[in-house]
């Protein structure tokens, strides 16, 4: 383990109401309030629940964040929503470049640059997200998509600006599917993703930005994931759906 503190957020993707997501953050925010200076804990519910989960998460350890973010400021952009948007809800982090964005919106590495860059401007803390496929890892070509991915998703960023990044690795075939990468393969990638920011930036940067695990994360398998030198939390999906879950998923990470 590293001296990084760990940084464990929950993507609910496109599941719960705002009354629902309203009950949980209420209930969850009781369970985890004893880690508070141990972890940092983020929620990342849809868009039509983040009002009422600031609000609920008010005066706790939880921050809130989105799910996506427009890389415009205002306009005639139909179903896009803005950084100040965002930041007027009390809205924190925000999740760009999710393999499902990538996959069923055809996001591109440079348009996550545009997103993060756009985001930091705005004040808002991206956590941004990169993976192989199944068929990419089967072909022995995960070291070159996740360096191709990190270039470009991390282009123009400044070394200030990298240091207020989070870097989220989700192997594609992992997610929601119940297979996990071990925590040796899980290891080798952020190790990869590391000393690619040692080249990107400096060895002291690379030393300080959290690079969290995505991909079936739960209880049963966060203590060895975490455990490992380079893995410095985790993006979490339906586990974190379920208060005494993720508590639990939280706990055994520690």
């Amino acid at each position: 383990m590293s001296n990084r503190t760990l940084f464990i957020a929950g993507n609910w993707k496109m599941n719960k109401t705002a009354s629902e997501a309203e009950k949980i953050i209420t209930e969850l925010k009781t369970k985890v309030s004893e880690f508070t200076g141990k972890v940092n804990i983020a929620i990342c519910p849809a868009y039509t629940a983040l009002d009422r989960s600031v609000k609920a998460a008010c005066c706790s350890n939880i921050k809130i964040g989105a799910q996506d973010i427009s890389e415009k400021a205002s306009g005639a952009y139909t179903g896009e929503i803005s950084a100040e948007m965002l930041l007027d809800l009390g809205v924190e982090y925000v999740i760009i470049g999710h393999s499902e964005r990538r996959q069923y919106h055809a996001e591109t590495d440079a348009g996550v640059s545009r997103k993060a860059k756009f985001a930091l401007n705005a004040g808002l803390l991206p956590i941004v997200c990169v993976g192989e496929t199944l068929e990419e890892r089967e072909a022995d070509r995960t070291s070159n998509v996740i360096t191709t991915q990190i270039k470009g998703s991390l282009a123009g960023l400044s070394s200030d600006e990298i240091l207020k990044i989070t870097i989220a690795y989700e192997p594609v075939w992992a997610i929601g599917t119940g297979k996990t990468a071990s925590p040796e393969q899980a290891q080798e990638v952020h190790k990869l993703i590391r000393s690619l920011l040692v080249k990107l930036y400096s060895s002291d940067i690379a030393e300080k930005i959290i690079i969290q695990y995505g991909g079936s994360v739960k209880a049963g398998n966060s203590a060895t994931l975490m455990g490992q030198e380079d893995i410095d939390g985790a993006l979490v999906g339906g586990a974190s759906l379920d208060p005494e879950d993720f508590k639990q998923l939280i706990a055994n990470a520690l």
